[in-house]
């Protein structure tokens, strides 16, 4: 395998879903989300990485701050 193809599957195997937590809780398509990290690291020089990150971890680790899933009642159930 070429080196740029190694680093991609190292990405994509250890993505961390930040991006589609955050577009499946807001509603919206997960690639205008990392649309909008990857303009906004362009902007801002990075620092949304630095939220990236931290947003990850909490996402890898949220069984210590006890996130439960609430169940919604559905439209049919209304």
């Amino acid at each position: 395998m070429k080196l740029i193809q190694k680093i991609a599957f190292f990405f994509e195997m250890r993505s961390y879903g930040v991006c589609s937590w955050i577009a499946r809780t807001s509603g919206i398509s997960s690639s205008k989300v990392r649309v909008g990290f990857i303009y906004a690291s362009f902007i801002t020089l990075g620092s949304p990485l630095l939220l990236y990150f931290a947003m990850a971890w909490i996402l890898e680790h949220k069984h210590y701050f006890g996130f439960k899933r609430l169940k919604r009642p559905t439209i049919w159930e209304l």
